[in-house]
């Protein structure tokens, strides 16, 4: 029987990803999953690496734990949106709790969306189409 259910990805990766998430099982089931939809995939453990990470290079999406060591997922978006000067990249909060009040929390902090965990690869294939499809956005000129 073929394994392989998805296409192979095209020579041009569908988008470049930042998975921020500090538990290695949780980092290597997203990175899986964000490959098998076509995806380039970096991981960092931390707010901080990902705030790092984001200064050096651009990302089309960044999947962002809420609750991790050094600085939160929470604190890191607010250090990210406080740096963007050419475009907004849209942060997708990946939370256990997935609560109203959880939403506004992230929401506020200034994150795009969220998703629950633990992360579905229907869920993770809706978010990707929603944000990086060929949508029209929110209150673009």
């Amino acid at each position: 029987a073929a394994a392989r259910s998805a296409p192979a990805a095209a020579a041009a990766p569908r988008a470049r990803v930042l998975v921020v998430e500090d538990n290695v099982v949780n980092q290597k089931v997203a990175l899986r999953q964000l490959e098998k939809l076509g995806c380039r995939v970096d991981v960092a453990a931390n707010g901080r690496e990902a705030v790092t990470a984001l200064e050096r290079l651009r990302y089309d999406l960044v999947l962002m734990d809420c609750q991790m060591p050094v600085m939160d997922g929470f604190e890191a978006t607010a250090a990210i949106r406080a740096r963007e000067r050419d475009g907004r990249v849209p942060i997708i909060a990946m939370t256990a709790n997935a609560t109203s009040e959880d939403r506004e929390r992230c929401l506020a902090a200034g994150m795009d969306d969220y998703i629950a965990k633990p992360v579905r690869p229907e869920q993770l294939r809706a978010r990707l189409d929603h944000w990086l499809g060929h949508e029209p956005e929110a209150g673009a000129a």
